[in-house]
């Protein structure tokens, strides 16, 4: 898994160092308002086994002259013969105050609830400061670090412990053909008691103006883990319907 690591981070330092040096030539001008979109996928299977799986997510932006405010969530739900063996449901609101027209001051909240996982719930709240390392007309990416506070609660024992993290993010989007779309988002939260790592990517493909179909993949790590947990790694491969206002 470290290995593993390594190569995400690597490649991330690869974009940002990309970043920084790209031209902004095709830069366009930041839209005002409010933007967002959901996604939705849903399985069931019958016969000799039953199974449903519910994927779902939301994300809402809000952007003025000064300000941009993110509201997102997201839902997992499986289970195979009506007993569920996967919960979780994650929200996350997002302050950011612009400084330059690249760089910007963010408050973030994170709210993780894994009802299968090792803790439920671990909440964070992060401060820091975050830039556009790249803005073309095809390619998006900026990079955030900043420092905070965490609360875990063990989902076994009940037990709650708290340290100071530190945040790192890489959020990634490119348009690599007019109906094609590649997304990255790497968010890493580390402190004394656990690093907590989530990778996602995802390709698009549009339909029509609004409506895409996403192929997506997300990496969950935890380098500790409570006494009687054994997986410290949860990966997840999903098609959803993706729509954009």
């Amino acid at each position: 898994m470290r290995d593993l690591l390594k190569v995400m981070l690597a490649g991330s330092m690869i974009l940002m160092s990309t970043g920084v040096f790209a031209q902004d030539d095709a830069e366009e001008e930041t839209k005002l308002g409010w933007s967002g979109g959901g996604e939705l996928g849903f399985v069931k299977t019958t016969g000799n086994t039953d199974s449903t799986a519910l994927n779902a997510a939301l994300e809402f932006v809000r952007t003025t002259e000064n300000w941009r405010y993110r509201f997102a969530g997201t839902a997992l739900i499986t289970a195979e013969d009506g007993t569920k063996d996967n919960e979780r449901y994650t929200a996350e609101a997002q302050a950011d105050r612009k400084l330059s027209e690249k760089s910007y001051l963010f408050g973030v909240y994170r709210y993780d609830a894994d009802k299968f996982g090792s803790y439920d719930p671990s909440q964070t709240a992060t401060v820091g400061y975050g830039r556009e390392l790249m803005n073309s007309e095809n390619h998006v990416l900026k990079g955030e670090i900043g420092a905070g506070y965490r609360s875990q609660k063990e989902t076994i024992s009940g037990n709650t412990e708290s340290d100071a993290i530190l945040r790192f993010l890489l959020d990634d989007a490119w348009q690599i053909l007019p109906t094609t779309a590649w997304t990255n988002r790497l968010l890493i939260e580390t402190g004394s008691n656990n690093t907590f790592t989530q990778w996602n990517t995802g390709i698009l493909v549009a339909m029509t103006n609004k409506l895409s179909v996403k192929l997506g993949f997300e990496l969950r790590n935890n380098t500790d883990i409570p006494p009687g947990e054994t997986e410290k790694t949860d990966t997840q491969t999903s098609v959803n319907l993706v729509y954009k206002f």
